[in-house]
């Protein structure tokens, strides 16, 4: 299934070292450099998932004309995806966000500090717009969903992608946008899948007081984007789909509560998700697929994604009464 992917694209790095003793300059942790791993992020990260479970995914972005702008699109032309959508700009920094992971020696490493690099909001208005037009121009006949995945870093505003949205509308292909903070803005399209924060924070309400409130305010919810479904991600509280004209839908959370990173695992859900309604399915069988990727993603770890087999073989071993 075909999924163009308006993305806001990031490189992960991955420093890992071991940690050798405190520093006699400052209290700080004095660590051994071992190795640095990389891989796509934020809505790389999307595409590859989309990728990994089969699908064919259409990235539309830009990057830097600079190393990590190399090294993102490798990545992904590695993993089979075509990367003729992503535009690349002089002057611009492709964003880049390094984790660097110590332990002690025979413990398990765990994150010590992230540094960001790559300022947010550099890319020209003309050439998001032209991003834009990119995206739309590709929602041809085949195309089975237009994803857009918003770490608010290119400048692909709302305003500027509510022309593709409505593109995608009129050809009766599915939308579904994660976004930053700006979720309010994306007027129209088919779904939405906000964490609790966002959720909250689109409401001005909090909705971590229990389920009833939530669902009490799903209606508002729905009405204010004037989307069909919603789907929360609540953490180890399993998800919530609030749906058009049907009862909030509970999922639990799904595998161990031994979680090993939940780097990512909001690109694992919207990717699924979308995959799930561009093939057919409703937004229940949508969001319990999502559900169990989740839950699969986050026992690895970095930037991970899930196969399709590794989904296939979840889902048949589940016991019998599951959701």
């Amino acid at each position: 299934t075909r999924v163009v992917v308006l993305a806001d694209l990031v490189l992960d790095e991955f420093l890992h070292g071991e940690i050798a003793r405190v520093s006699r300059e400052a209290p700080v942790l004095i660590i051994d450099y071992k190795r640095m791993d990389a891989m796509p992020g934020g809505g790389a990260n999307a595409i590859r998932n989309v990728r990994a479970l089969g699908g064919e995914p259409i990235p539309v972005g830009v990057v830097g004309q600079d190393d990590a702008g190399d090294r993102l699109t490798a990545l992904l032309e590695k993993e089979g995806i075509d990367t003729a959508g992503i535009g690349r700009i002089t002057g611009y920094s492709t964003p880049v966000k390094t984790r660097v992971l110590a332990g002690l020696p025979h413990s398990r490493p765990q994150q010590v500090i992230r540094i960001d690099r790559g300022a947010v909001a550099t890319v020209p208005a003309d050439i998001a717009a032209s991003a834009c037009r990119r995206a739309a121009a590709l929602l041809t006949r085949g195309t089975g969903a237009l994803m857009r995945s918003d770490y608010g870093y290119d400048r692909v505003t709302p305003e500027c992608a509510a022309a593709v949205v409505e593109t995608a509308r009129g050809n009766s292909i599915t939308v579904t946008c994660d976004s930053r903070h700006r979720l309010k803005g994306y007027q129209g399209v088919t779904a939405i899948t906000p964490n609790l924060e966002e959720a909250e924070e689109m409401l001005g309400i909090r909705l971590s007081d229990g389920p009833e409130r939530l669902f009490t305010s799903g209606r508002e919810l729905l009405a204010k984007v004037a989307c069909k479904a919603v789907l929360i991600t609540r953490g180890s509280q399993g998800m919530t789909l609030l749906e058009d004209g049907a009862a909030p839908f509970e999922i639990p959370v799904f595998g161990s509560d031994q979680v090993a990173d939940v780097t990512g695992a909001g690109d694992t859900v919207i990717a699924a998700f979308t995959l799930a309604l561009a093939a057919g399915s409703t937004f229940r069988n949508a969001a319990l697929l999502a559900d169990i990727a989740a839950g699969l993603v986050v026992m690895k770890r970095g930037t991970a994604t899930v196969t399709a087999p590794e989904l296939i073989d979840a889902i048949n071993r589940m016991p019998p009464g599951a959701p």
